[in-house]
């Protein structure tokens, strides 16, 4: 009896675990426009240590054990016919191929910066990126960051620890950052902030100006400016040799799908099982589908629940509901010379010293624990 075949379109960091998790059950097939996984985690560590960030968060699929029995196709994603069950990939050739499927996990995320564009790239052209934008920071002599989420708070900090004569401030529109973190986990990281000289800003509102803001055709902002910001709050402007925009202003990567199964903001419309509604064996997960109203399903690991319904789904049974937790938790700085601090919901810091880091948590708990294995090279 013929396998079902899964199509995951979309390898990102839920996109790879899903199709991780399928593989072993059913035949899957992974769309990406990428050559691996290109995390959008840590940032700040992207932008200020790129060789660290790559070799965690850079990895070429070949190297991932558990993929071995999926087949991954290079490509970016142009429509699909949900009647008929195929997507329509085109390719870096500019030729053109379909994929049949039986069930469709739709893991195309969110475009938010240069660090996470639904473009299509080589491995050569993620790295001259990396460094690029990496060698674009170090230049400069002073750097503004404007946001107040995870992202801007790492990335002023990160930059700090690497060039700590810089100037750098962070501007945020609230009394402070992190709002959606329990309250004593901004209080920590205030205090690592003013130690590493970056001048926070509270209460600015940046004016920012319309961009492209179709799904999959850019982001609200150039991301990485210089020059002038002004304020909606009523301060003076800011100047800055570089300003990086960490404003959490997302667009979902969902230009290829149909406008009957989004929402109002172009998101994937999902049950609480994570299934598109009026679509058979279709499912959305991670940034891509509206879940809930932050879109908590990568960050809470439904994964592995997905791939649970999707068999229930296959075999007829009970699929089980998708609940999310709005709290934040987790790391916020990244690993950083000294160790890896994790904050719970409830806000409490756990250290993790850096032995712990480059000897247990990524190659025992992460590489080997999460992803099943990966194998040596340079990335990852």
């Amino acid at each position: 009896m013929r396998r079902a075949r899964v199509v995951v379109a979309g390898l990102g960091d839920t996109g790879v675990l899903t199709a991780m998790h399928l593989a072993r059950h059913t035949d899957v097939v992974g769309i990406s426009v990428k050559p691996g996984l290109v995390s959008g985690q840590e940032l700040g560590v992207r932008l200020s240590r790129p060789d660290d960030w790559s070799r965690d968060y850079w990895t070429s699929f070949e190297r991932f054990r558990r993929l071995d029995r999926v087949r991954t196709v290079h490509g970016e994603l142009t429509g699909v016919d949900l009647e008929a069950r195929v997507v329509k990939v085109r390719h870096d050739d500019d030729s053109e191929s379909t994929q049949e499927y039986d069930t469709l996990v739709i893991s195309t995320g969110v475009t938010n910066g240069f660090w996470r564009r639904p473009t299509m790239q080589s491995s050569a052209e993620v790295d001259a990126e990396l460094r690029g934008v990496h060698d674009r920071l170090a230049d400069a002599e002073s750097v503004t960051v404007i946001g107040g989420g995870a992202a801007a708070v790492s990335s002023a900090a990160n930059l700090a620890a690497r060039w700590p004569a810089k100037r750098i401030d962070l501007y945020f529109p609230g009394a402070r950052a992190l709002p959606r973190h329990h309250p004593r986990v901004w209080q920590r990281v205030r205090h690592r902030l003013d130690d590493l000289g970056v001048i926070c800003h509270p209460d600015h509102r940046a004016v920012t100006w319309a961009g492209p803001t179709s799904a999959g055709s850019g982001s609200i902002t150039d991301h990485l400016t210089s020059g002038t910001v002004e304020w909606t709050t009523g301060q003076k402007p800011a100047t800055a040799d570089a300003v990086l925009w960490a404003i959490g202003r997302v667009v979902p990567n969902t230009a290829w799908l149909p406008p009957d199964i989004l929402d109002e903001r172009g998101f994937v419309r999902v049950s609480a099982d994570l299934r598109v509604p009026g679509h058979e064996h279709v499912f959305a997960i991670g940034d891509v589908a509206a879940t809930d109203e932050f879109r908590t399903s990568a960050r809470n690991r439904a994964d592995k629940l997905l791939a649970r319904n999707i068999r229930a789904d296959l075999g007829g049974r009970k699929l089980h509901d998708f609940r999310g937790r709005q709290t934040l938790w987790g790391s916020v700085l990244g690993a950083q010379p000294d160790g890896l601090e994790v904050f719970s919901p409830g806000g409490r810091r756990f250290r993790f010293p850096v032995w712990s880091v480059e000897r247990v948590l990524q190659p025992l708990i992460v590489r080997r624990g999460i992803y099943g294995g990966v194998r040596p090279g340079t990335r990852g």
